[in-house]
């Protein structure tokens, strides 16, 4: 994995718009094989090629933060990472400073939560015998989780954000399916008039969804399993582009994980829905994607895993390197990266 300290000042601690920019504002490097170039997001469609796709996710932000109550009266939050089929949650008790998942909890343990809910830790997620930051949980009364979170929460953030941010600010502007506890933050910086340049240029942009957990950054730990859904006119335009000979780019590694979970051996992706569980890195290689539109993750970061298995660790580490050399912002407000191996 990327070896590299993230230097101090480098953590982007609220949106590009209260630093006086544009959404589309940020700073792209796009990386290529013995190329580095520093751009602004506004020019991507002059990096890409007429005939390239965006395959996007349009998944939209839940208010996933929640206030919780513990039997001695403490307050925490709790971010809820997911809805599983059966109605129960998963989610994750963090310690009052938010600085990082709660440890020591016990099955049976109870929380209140806002409008009269409470929530009972049943087992470890995903698995249910070794319980870490992530927990399967029971949920009385029953409440659908969509609007329960639009009425009571607020966006999940981090130690590293200043002051709490709007849910608008969270969300893409492509975003139409509420489902994500954070925001698929690698197509925040797109603007509806940069789409309607890729567009113009002859870059389609197509959709798919996955709806992405939170990731608890403390812990660097790979993502939980995710629920996804690839459209077949998004399958069938990824392989007519990879047949044509020009570039598949995933905007973030959410849309990564559900492109590759659907691309099988022979190198097709065909349409699917479902949950999961992919983790991709040295072992388990890019089938479908070759471009990447990315954030700056953090060191240690599972992520990096899979900025490996599309890039390749040669390009990755240039880039991390002249990022960290050159006053760039990490995380979701962050700036950007394009690889083009």
């Amino acid at each position: 994995m990327t070896a590299f300290a993230l230097p101090p000042g480098s953590e982007a601690t609220e949106p590009p718009e209260h630093r006086g920019l544009s959404r589309d504002g940020v700073r792209l490097m796009a990386v290529r094989p013995g190329s580095t170039t520093a751009a602004r997001f506004r020019d991507l469609p002059d990096l890409l090629e007429p005939g390239d796709l965006l395959v996007v996710n349009t998944s939209a932000t839940l208010a996933a933060r929640l206030e919780a109550r513990r039997a001695d009266g403490r307050v925490v939050p709790l971010h809820v990472s997911t809805a599983l089929d059966d109605g129960s949650w998963v989610v994750e008790v963090r310690r009052p400073g938010n600085d990082g998942p709660e440890t020591g909890l016990e099955p049976g343990t109870e929380l209140g939560l806002p409008g009269g809910v409470r929530l009972r830790l049943r087992t470890g997620f995903p698995d249910p015998a070794r319980p870490s930051r992530l927990w399967r949980a029971h949920v009385t009364p029953a409440v659908a989780l969509v609007p329960y979170l639009a009425e009571h929460g607020q966006p999940v953030r981090y130690g590293y954000l200043r002051a709490p941010v709007r849910l608008a600010e969270a969300q893409n502007v492509y975003a139409t399916e509420p489902g994500s506890a954070e925001n698929a933050s690698a197509g925040r910086p797109f603007t509806d008039r940069l789409l309607v340049r890729l567009l113009a240029r002859g870059v389609p942009v197509v959709p798919l969804v996955l709806h992405a957990g939170v990731s608890s950054p403390e812990l660097h730990e790979p993502p939980a399993p995710e629920r996804y859904r690839v459209p077949e006119v998004t399958a069938r335009l990824v392989n007519a582009t990879r047949a044509a000979g020009r570039r598949v780019v995933a905007v973030g590694t959410t849309a990564t994980r559900a492109l590759e979970t659907v691309t099988g051996d022979d190198g097709v992706t065909r349409p699917g829905e479902g949950w999961t569980d992919l983790v991709l890195g040295p072992d388990h290689p890019a089938r479908a994607v070759t471009g990447l539109v990315t954030g700056l993750h953090a060191p240690e970061a599972s992520h990096l895993l899979l900025l490996h298995a599309v890039a390749g660790t040669e390009l990755v580490d240039t880039a991390y390197r002249a990022a960290t050399a050159g006053g760039w912002l990490w995380h979701e407000y962050g700036d950007s990266m394009l690889f083009l191996p």
